[in-house]
């Protein structure tokens, strides 16, 4: 087996969220490894858009601005959205956010899964303070006086000061830290595809929730030239013109017996029931992309931290995607516990010292706690179709609506402010 020096840090998982944090620490100084099982796909911007893509909240941009990547992710293929809408199917009641109310030109940016990873991937690919193990997967991990060491399959052992566990949802390295989770199945699929619609999208995030159900329209910029199609357009400021607006990626979420009929439909019927579900307020569904599907669940770690070790992203935390949050709280880790670790270097102390992820952990689980109950809680009340509550929720939405402070707290929290 052959022993290296240790690192300051290792990060095992390359996704969005252990690529972030690589980088931050890097840039900030840090000797950083990361080991991944397989290199993302590679990213072109004549690809067919990816079907998985999330809603970057302002402070996920500002963490790729700091760290040199947001440039690159916004020139390729970003939609910004200025604006939310939500509504009840079964009362009256809406609730719109607005950039303007507070003075921003956006709410956020749709963006293509595939996109950012491969912008983060070759990012770090040319960051010398980061070295790249891929293709590797960690067997075993033990903890040492001042470091953990990790042993890879290949027989290659690494040690660190400190271990990251970015390893996704059904993290290996969580279980090999011995940290158990707490869990709730919703017995639901989030159907994804992304469909043509009648009317432009107002780079509006859509969503309305439905009995036993939540489905979202999110914007997508369609770069394929107006003369083609025939049909005008609202220009967006920063978006070219000769930009279809018409473009929309559909997160559905329904119960695992209606995810398996609707998968089943095919695209024509498909788009009838869902511009039907959607109340057609942009129109007729017009086409859809092939479509997928992935099971919801809550779970929270235990904890997401012990000795020498931390978890980020969805190693510690997975929430209902009702919000688009998942991603954005995954990246609020990355900034919470670059600050600890930056903290720790420049104080000269050691970057694993309990006391600094203790306040990790204490920042971060404590938000992410009260966010994943707060979308759950959510999600309980808007699937009930009890007609009373229904109208209590409608009542809700008008009054949040009309009461600033109120839209504001929400707009801040969604902002990751």
């Amino acid at each position: 087996m052959n022993r290296r020096r240790p690192h300051d840090v290792a990060i095992v998982g390359a996704g969005m969220v252990g690529a972030a944090l690589a980088l931050t620490l890097a840039r900030a100084g840090c000797d950083v490894v990361v080991i991944e099982p397989r290199p993302p796909l590679p990213w072109c911007e004549t690809d067919e858009l990816d079907l998985r893509v999330v809603a970057l909240a302002p402070s996920s941009v500002e963490l790729f601005g700091r760290i040199g990547v947001w440039e690159s992710i916004r020139n390729a293929r970003a939609c910004s959205f200025r604006r939310m809408h939500v509504w009840d199917a079964l009362a009256p009641g809406e609730l719109t956010f607005d950039a303007a109310d507070r003075g921003h030109a956006s709410l956020g940016h749709i963006v293509e899964n595939r996109l950012i990873q491969h912008t983060l991937w070759e990012a770090m690919k040319s960051e010398p303070r980061i070295a790249l193990r891929c293709p590797a997967q960690v067997d075993g991990m033990e903890l040492e006086t001042e470091n953990r060491s990790l042993l890879l399959a290949d027989g290659t052992r690494l040690s660190a000061s400190l271990v990251v566990g970015a390893d996704g949802a059904d993290s290996a390295m969580r279980t090999l830290a011995n940290i158990g989770t707490r869990e709730r199945e919703y017995g639901q699929r989030a159907i994804v595809a992304h469909v043509q619609i009648g009317r432009p999208h107002e780079y509006t995030a859509w969503q309305r929730f439905l009995p036993g159900a939540t489905l979202a329209f999110l914007p997508l910029e369609d770069k394929r030239p107006l003369s083609n199609s025939g049909i005008g357009s609202t220009e967006h400021p920063g978006v070219r013109a000769g930009v279809l607006h018409r473009r929309c990626s559909v997160v559905w979420s329904v119960p695992e017996a209606e995810a398996a009929r609707l998968l089943a439909l095919d695209d024509a019927a498909f788009c009838r029931e869902l511009g039907a579900a959607f109340d057609y307020r942009l129109g007729v569904v017009q086409s859809t992309t092939a479509r997928a599907a992935f099971p919801l669940r809550m779970r929270i770690a235990a904890s997401y931290t012990a000795a020498r070790f931390a978890l980020v992203g969805d190693a510690a935390h997975v929430v209902h995607p009702l919000a688009g949050q998942g991603v954005n709280l995954g990246l609020r880790d990355v900034g919470e516990l670059a600050e600890v670790l930056v903290d720790a270097r420049q104080s000269g102390l050691d970057l694993a010292a309990p006391s600094f992820l203790r306040r990790y952990e204490r920042r971060r689980r404590s938000d992410d706690v009260l966010s994943a109950h707060g979308f759950d809680a959510i999600q309980r009340v808007f699937a009930s179709s009890s007609l009373p509550l229904a109208a209590l929720r409608g009542m809700g939405l008008s009054i949040a609506d009309r009461l600033g402070p109120i839209k504001r707290l929400f707009a801040a929290h969604a902002a990751g402010r």
